[in-house]
């Protein structure tokens, strides 16, 4: 840059500074972030019928969190740049806006501010869609008995929801319309750097991909179960050739309206679930083959258990615990459907009407199926069902709501890898729809590789849960809150401390591991050491959690179960 053109200290406003440029303080986040919140205080409130909460109303309340729009994009976002459709596709073609100097100030505004359509009531659906899962429930009661299971399930409910709580505060500190922020990296970059950042977005594609492998699995086993002629490994592959189907929809506009669905479609299942096991006995063959029980003849009677079953070993017992993790895994979204609300405040409704909703249904599905299948439940619930009729039914709704899920996953997580991480063309461009076409079967083909290798289901989600989902549930929002909160609370604005939007400068009378301790012992040192004791707790948990897994993965090869790479199914 030379000397006569303006420096970054000297532009009036942020609009022509990258989402994630580095040389961007902390303080000026908090500076915009305020300015924001302010501005939309000013919004009127838009009422949200019931009726909202069973399907969206208007087509511009979907958020693109659906749509696959980005509201960090102003050639997606703004009306007033202009748009263009392709006929033949239905995707946005609008001129790349290739230099800054091109998009103004009220732009860069109109843009960001045209993508936050959501209220709380589409938010709610929203969360309810991507946590609610309530299969492996039952199992995991199997696996720590009714006492252990309901307070466990209960504690990790509240701390998913403290955790919430925590993504949702941190949101409102860092979050303009200057500098949207839309990823859960985001957050992790405006705390530690572009570092932390990569490392949070490696991890989530990690966890996407791994998502998509457990979806292939389940719905291979729900497919064999329908029809043992079928080589396993053909189930397996059958849905990942879906997978190279369904991922060439490169914007989910196009059905985000089957996603609406999908609760209820889950919801049915339950009940479907529930009203056969109290009429018939346990599927005792997927029991002998999923959890290795022995079934006479004569079958033992269904036994359940208060507390932990002498049978089931503490790594067992663990994975069980895995599942509560992997039930309430969701966080990692919350981001994106925050930067698509008119009211970020009211995020807060959507998170404990969706979590206390979430819960309930939890615990009574778990509870009552494991009280009618005891140790013959297996992972998913509705696999062990019985007659073959109800069977059949209940996995052929599964496999759609699985596959709305894994078409979800897997578009994310392709946007996340190939995009996020390796720069590729955008998908509005010739290139990009081209490369995009070509690495959609290299991924679900990665997916069905990992998952087809592991032997157990039940081992796969809980590594999955132990290595993942946890981190982004509750290791990484306690460790993110602390350093946002004591960077927060070393600003001094009595000294002069703080951005000045004046000079575009950032005033800081020290810097180091004396700020930081500062920050620590400003203010509410005690809320800071619990989130420390928290982050360690989860690591913790996270690392309990792997070696039991692994452990179990060990114990299924040992026992002689089939992986993916057999014709014999393991139900």
């Amino acid at each position: 840059m030379s000397a006569t053109e303006p420096g970054i200290a000297q532009l009036p406003t942020p609009a022509l500074r990258n989402v994630h440029d580095p040389s961007v303080t902390i303080e000026e986040y908090f500076y915009w972030a305020k300015i924001t919140r302010e501005q939309q205080r000013g919004i009127p409130i838009v009422k949200t019928p019931a009726r909202k909460f069973l399907s969206f109303g208007k087509r511009d309340a979907v958020p693109s969190i659906i749509t696959g729009s980005d509201p960090t994009n102003p050639r997606q976002s703004s009306k007033g740049l202009g748009t263009a459709t392709d006929e033949k596709t239905g995707d946005s073609e609008v001129p790349a806006i290739s230099r800054p100097a091109v998009v103004t100030e009220e732009e860069w505004l109109q843009a960001s501010r045209a993508a936050r359509t959501a209220t709380w009531g589409s938010i709610f659906y929203l969360i309810t869609t991507d946590v609610l899962g309530p299969y492996s429930v039952p199992w995991a009661l199997a696996q720590m008995g009714y006492g252990p299971g309901i307070v466990l399930y209960t504690i990790f409910g509240a701390l998913a929801g403290y955790t919430g709580y925590q993504i949702w505060i941190m949101f409102l500190q860092l979050d303009s319309d200057q500098y949207p922020m839309k990823t859960f990296g985001d957050i992790a970059f405006r705390a530690y750097g572009s570092v932390t950042r990569h490392l949070v977005n490696i991890l989530q594609a990690i966890q996407l991909i791994f998502n998509v492998g457990v979806i292939i699995i389940q719905n291979g086993q729900g497919l064999y179960q329908i029809n043992s002629n079928i080589c396993y490994i053909v189930c397996c592959v059958i849905w990942t050739a879906c997978g190279f189907v369904l991922g060439q929809v490169r914007t989910l506009q196009k059905y985000g309206w089957i996603a609406n669905c999908a609760v209820w479609l889950n919801v049915t299942v339950m009940i479907l679930t529930m009203a056969v096991v109290t009429h018939s006995h346990p599927n005792y063959e997927a029991a002998a083959k999923s959890n290795g029980v022995d079934i006479g003849p004569p079958a033992p009677p269904v036994m359940t258990t208060a507390g932990p079953p002498a049978t089931v070993e503490f790594s067992g017992q663990v994975v069980g615990l895995m599942q509560a993790v992997y039930s309430y895994g969701g966080a990692m979204l919350y981001c994106e459907f925050m930067s698509e609300m008119r009211k970020p405040f009211d995020f807060w409704k959507a998170l404990v009407i969706a979590e206390t909703f979430i819960y309930v249904v939890y615990l009574f599905f778990g509870i009552f199926v494991y009280s009618y299948q005891g140790q013959y439940t297996i992972n998913p619930a509705q696999q062990g069902m019985f007659p073959h009729a109800a069977l059949t039914a209940g996995n052929i709704i599964a496999f759609v709501t699985a596959l709305i899920a894994a078409g979800l996953y897997g578009n994310i997580g392709i946007k996340n890898i190939f995009q996020e991480l390796l720069g590729l063309p955008e998908l509005t461009t010739r290139a990009g729809k081209l490369v995009w076409a070509g690495i959609v079967p290299i991924y679900w083909g990665i997916a069905f590789l990992l998952a087809a290798a592991i032997p157990q289901f039940s081992a796969l989600s809980g590594l999955v849960a132990a290595l993942c989902i946890l981190q982004f549930t509750y290791t990484f929002p306690p460790l993110l809150m602390l350093g946002v909160q004591i960077q927060y609370d070393a600003i001094r604005p009595e000294q002069g401390e703080g951005f000045n939007p004046t000079t575009g400068e950032t005033v800081r009378h020290d810097r180091g591991i004396k700020r930081w301790i500062r920050g620590f012992f400003a203010r509410r040192w005690y809320i800071k050491l619990w989130n420390a004791v928290f982050f360690l707790g989860a690591v913790v948990t996270c690392v309990l959690g792997t070696y039991s897994s692994v452990k179990s993965m060990i114990d299924a090869y040992a026992s002689g179960s089939s992986t993916a790479f057999s014709c014999v199914g393991p139900v």
